[in-house]
């Protein structure tokens, strides 16, 4: 079961399709690497697929004797392609200041790798309390109980099994590749339109729990 918060709840939220639409950025790495190594990607599949842990997709394109070389690559293309490209969705960062302005803390909880993470976060000012990269689905659930997140917000199935495993209340919005009725089903808790409702329901919950 959910916890309830005590006054104002730590609040982890997802990154990609969640507070950031990284499509643009993340299509272009693609298309790059794809040209650097002359090995075909589809980008536009690549980016319909986004969630789980970057090696997950290259193992669609690359032999797994040469995923960690791509990683690397990817990586070393990513700064310079898809950081300027990639904007905030709506509401994004008034979500995260509207935790931190009833007193509580946003961590933001990725698969994508901590220092990309916050590259694209300090692009668009976006200013969590914390940042933590490289866990995926239920593995999440280790930086939210470390936290002591009571609420995780994601647009991915892999986002409602980490708030269930951590026992956090799963806020779903369905921004990225999975619907609303998907979402539901998998077991989110709460599911908004977009991130611009998230200010008043957060203050609806934390007065609930008061």
């Amino acid at each position: 079961m959910a916890r309830m918060p005590t006054n104002v709840p730590t609040v982890g939220f997802d990154l990609d399709m969640t507070l950031i639409d990284t499509r643009p950025g993340i299509h272009a790495v693609y298309q790059e690497l794809s040209a650097a190594t002359g090995t075909f990607i589809d980008a536009d599949q690549a980016v319909g697929r986004l969630g789980p842990p970057l090696e997950w997709e290259l193992r669609h394109w690359f032999p797994e004797e040469l995923i960690a070389e791509m990683v690397v690559k990817y990586r070393e293309i990513y700064p310079r392609r898809a950081i300027l490209s990639s904007p905030a969705l709506p509401g994004a960062a008034d979500a995260v200041r509207a935790v931190r302005e009833l007193g509580g803390r946003a961590v933001v909880v990725t698969a994508k790798n901590a220092p990309q993470a916050r590259l694209h976060l300090d692009h668009l000012g976006i200013v969590p309390d914390e940042v933590v990269g490289g866990l995926w689905a239920e593995g999440k659930a280790t930086a939210l109980r470390e936290h002591g997140a009571a609420v995780y917000v994601g647009d991915h199935l892999g986002d409602v099994l980490g708030a269930r495993a951590a026992g956090a209340l799963s806020v779903a919005v369905p921004t990225g590749p999975i619907g609303a009725d998907e979402l539901r089903e998998a077991g989110a808790d709460v599911i908004l339109g977009d991130l611009t409702s998230f200010p008043a329901w957060l203050k609806g919950y934390v007065a609930e729990g008061a």
